[in-house]
């Protein structure tokens, strides 16, 4: 199973968008300092998850969300799922 995320930081009003195959473990990673341009945005914040079967599937999700290039598009998907 794979996970495509988006993560959300109040800290710098910015959202995030990933894929992995263990969600526990990949936000746990983006929390912790080290050197990367997500420590600046500690604490990060799951405000959007969705499944995928294949890992190409999640990828080519992820992909598509980031080439919105749009903050509405993903405010719009978090705003879906309530």
């Amino acid at each position: 199973m794979f996970f495509v995320y988006i993560l959300f930081s109040s800290r710098i009003d910015h959202y995030y968008v990933g894929y992995t195959n263990n969600l526990e473990r990949r936000i746990s990673e983006h929390n912790r300092k080290k050197g990367k341009y997500t420590d600046r945005g500690i604490p990060w914040c799951i405000v959007h998850t969705e499944k995928y079967v294949s890992k190409k599937e999640a990828e080519l999700r992820e992909k598509f969300i980031k080439n919105k290039k749009s903050r509405a598009f993903i405010q719009q998907l978090i705003c879906s799922e309530q």
